[in-house]
């Protein structure tokens, strides 16, 4: 299997597995309506502009470049804006893409791997995550790419086609090279926003809640470096090819750290003392997510390899010298 087809491939995680899939030696195709994505993030490589929604347009490219296996990163991934405009989420992260399902099954493509969510679970009723914890989304989000699971479940038993769902938590850092990082418009990801403070493009940011039963009062997350996440994609990849058989795993580091030590850590890596202000909590946040990616480290050999200064260490880097 050579040639992937990359949907959404112009924006973040989709550009550092672009890159990581030419790297390995595969061919992929990307497949982007730059909506959200940058298509600076993916020069050099096979390019299709065009819509999930546009099946005429998927049947001429899966023709063309002779796709043998799609991953898609095409998704909306704002929480709050997907509980003030449902709509717009059901309609890009689930009809669209039981449009790429119907047009990969046309084309006889059996092989798909979906970026899923840890906003799938909902509230945690455990300590750690793993892929036995009950699944009851708590936003439209969740529920989408939680529909999609299913529908992905469905799609095997009638039609054969195998498909891994990825169940990211807090996605972070930007590739080595500093080429190519996180750059979403709006910024919602603590990370980014943080450095942003930290270069002066924002007069402060803010902790929503310091009143967490936490150690520090402040929320605790599991971040996992983008590039790691890349690799996981691709060793599920190869798992699937090879064993013909559907595939779900949590990728996480299985470590947290708390909004108040993430900011330590930028301050330490920057060495600039920017402005943190204190507001009161969001509503849907949850005091502690963190992963166990036991499952993904049995069956995969997968380990991210980046720990939190270094996660922030490639942001900032990607932040003094983005290019987009």
């Amino acid at each position: 299997m050579k040639n992937i087809l990359v949907v959404g491939g112009a924006g973040y995680i989709g550009s550092h597995t672009v890159k990581m899939l030419a790297e390995k030696g595969y061919n992929p195709v990307v497949y982007d309506n730059l909506s959200k994505g940058h298509k600076e993030a993916v020069e050099g490589f096979a390019f299709e502009e065009g819509d999930l929604g546009d099946k005429a347009r998927l049947a001429d490219v899966f023709k063309k470049h002779q796709i043998e296996a799609v991953m898609h990163f095409a998704a909306f991934i704002e929480v709050g804006e997907s509980v003030k405009e449902p709509s717009k989420y059901y309609h890009n992260n689930v009809a669209k893409v039981l449009n790429l399902l119907d047009a990969m099954k046309d084309a006889g493509v059996k092989y798909f791997v979906f970026s899923s969510t840890a906003a799938t679970f909902g509230e945690p009723v455990k300590n750690k995550i793993d892929e036995t914890h009950p699944q009851l989304p708590i936003n439209p989000y969740g529920n989408t790419k939680l529909m999609v699971e299913k529908m992905l479940e469905d799609f095997d038993r009638a039609y054969g086609l195998k498909a891994v769902a990825l169940r990211y938590f807090n996605a972070s850092g930007a590739d080595d090279s500093g080429h190519i990082g996180e750059s979403h418009s709006p910024e919602t990801h603590l990370i980014p926003l943080v450095l942003q403070a930290a270069a002066g493009k924002r007069p402060s940011i803010k902790i929503f809640g310091n009143d967490y039963p936490t150690p520090d009062g402040t929320c605790i997350r599991d971040y996992v470096h983008v590039n790691d996440l890349a690799r996981a994609h691709i060793l599920a990849l190869e798992k699937m090819e090879k064993e013909n058989q559907s595939l779900r795993y949590n990728l996480g580091s299985g470590s947290g750290y708390s909004v108040a030590e993430l900011i330590k850590e930028a301050k330490a890596v920057t060495g600039i003392d920017f402005k943190v202000e204190t507001e009161g909590r969001r509503a849907g946040d949850p005091a502690v997510l963190v992963a166990d990616p036991a499952k993904a480290e049995r069956e995969l050999g997968w380990k991210p390899q980046y720990g939190l200064r270094k996660i922030i260490e490639t942001a900032w880097n990607w932040e003094k010298n983005r290019r987009f």
